[in-house]
């Protein structure tokens, strides 16, 4: 029997969106703002924590499945090299597209100077901060990168989620030595990690009868954050930077349209209309978390379950999706560089702009699991193109905001990738659109 439309689980998520949106209009106006912000954002924090609290586990356990099942360390290397290429080639796209669309719209153009100058004063603090993070960042040699990936502690690297990429190395070396090891004695171990993921798959069907209400939480949150006491700020805000929102969201959209659907029509026969039916429920929870990180359960149980994406794909590909492919965060640099550089009266040439393609680039790669990694990475680029780093208090207002967006974008590219590498490895099953359970 089909299910009455509320009671699927991503129904329920868009109500819970639109229901948060409408409290924290109306808390921002009507005096409930520290309410909110005191009662029931918590809810969302609370959400959102237990959702990082089993990404390291199911990464863990997930892939060290992933690997032994392989038993194959050729197969391995040919499905990571895959699967790190086709991320970069995708980035270069969305960051291409990204600043296609901001040297059509030219949103710089619209900002008043009087805008300018207020949100420069406001946001001077903020900028102080990210320059200096960003300064670290670029200090780092070239190798350090891989260095951080090699742990020291794997106890220190389990405790904090921004060290993914140094929990699916270890996973994998565990894995490798399973495979190396006589049958006999891997099999209790394998056997253990394999009942430890299913344990975890069923925690999160249970994280997720509370998503509606954690969503409603988050987005209240967000609106309050961004309007306080006084909704007239919020929607000035928007007002004066609705040409840079609309550059940032016209670019996401078509880099969805055009790179995702062009990714299944050359390594599968998905159409784009069944993706986003299967992946709803991910990708709305990326959209209201601003994490690819907490959300990664969720990320990966979809793909299995819904988009036929085997097993040993989704624990390889959508963690270290979640850690380095940035294509939404990508375009959205490439489109507030040159709309910075364009408020502030400054042209970009082609060569400027070609380096916003490579810095970028790289920056969404080197720059994985550093905090306000977006942020920092555009100060990265502004700094590669000489743009002064100054002009990111134009965009800081709104960025909550695209967080919103450009992570639920990132996802999505995840999941596409997941369904390109499976197709080339013959592991692509039949999907399932059912109903949500």
């Amino acid at each position: 029997m089909t299910k009455a439309w509320y009671k699927k689980l991503h129904w329920q998520i868009i109500i819970g969106l639109i229901l948060g949106l409408i409290w924290g209009l109306v808390a921002s106006v009507s005096g409930f703002a520290e309410f909110t912000t005191d009662y029931i954002k918590p809810v969302g924090t609370i959400f959102i924590n237990l959702l990082k609290l089993i990404a390291v586990p199911l990464v863990l356990a997930s892939l060290v499945v992933g690997v032994t099942s392989l038993n194959d360390a050729t197969k391995l290397s040919r499905m990571g090299g895959k699967t790190v290429g086709i991320y970069i080639v995708t980035t270069i796209f969305a960051i291409t597209i990204g600043l296609t669309v901001v040297n059509v719209l030219q949103p710089g153009d619209f900002l008043p100077d009087a805008t300018q100058q207020d949100l420069m004063a406001n946001y001077q603090q903020n900028i102080e901060g990210s320059s200096q993070r960003a300064q670290d960042v670029m200090d780092r040699s070239f190798m350090s990168f891989f260095v951080d990936i090699v742990p020291s502690n794997f106890f220190n690297s389990a405790s904090d989620n921004g060290n993914m990429l140094q929990v699916v190395f270890v996973a994998i070396l565990l894995g490798l030595g399973l495979i190396k090891i006589p049958a006999e004695k891997s099999k209790s171990l394998i056997n253990f990690f394999d009942s430890l993921n299913e344990v975890i798959i069923k925690i999160v069907d249970f994280i997720m009868k509370i998503a509606p209400y954690g969503v409603f939480a988050l987005m209240a949150g967000v609106i309050v954050d961004l309007a306080g006491d006084d909704i007239t700020q919020a929607l000035n805000l928007l007002g004066a930077l609705g040409w840079y929102c609309v550059a940032v969201v016209v670019g996401l959209l078509l880099h969805v349209i055009i790179v995702y659907s062009s990714l299944f029509k050359i390594f599968s026969k998905m159409k784009l209309s069944d993706f986003f039916k299967a992946m709803q429920p991910a990708i709305l929870l990326g959209f209201s978390t601003s994490s690819s990180s907490a959300t990664l359960p969720v990320t990966m149980e979809r793909a299995e379950k819904n988009l036929g994406v085997d097993e040993e794909v989704t624990s390889f590909v959508l963690p270290i999706g979640a850690t380095i492919n940035m294509d939404g965060t990508s375009l959205y640099q490439a489109v507030a560089a040159v709309f910075i550089a364009q408020a502030l009266g400054l042209d970009l040439g082609i060569a400027q702009q070609i380096t916003i393609v490579l810095t970028a680039t790289l920056a969404s790669i080197g720059a994985a699991g550093v905090p306000g990694a977006g942020i920092i990475m555009l100060v990265i680029v502004l700094q590669a193109i000489q743009v002064p780093v100054e002009g990111i208090a134009l965009i800081l207002g709104v960025d909550r905001i695209l967080d919103m967006c450009r992570t639920a974008v990132n996802i999505t590219g995840d999941a596409a990738v997941s369904v390109a590498v499976a197709h080339t490895e013959g592991l692509l099953g039949d999907m399932h659109l059912e109903d949500d359970e």
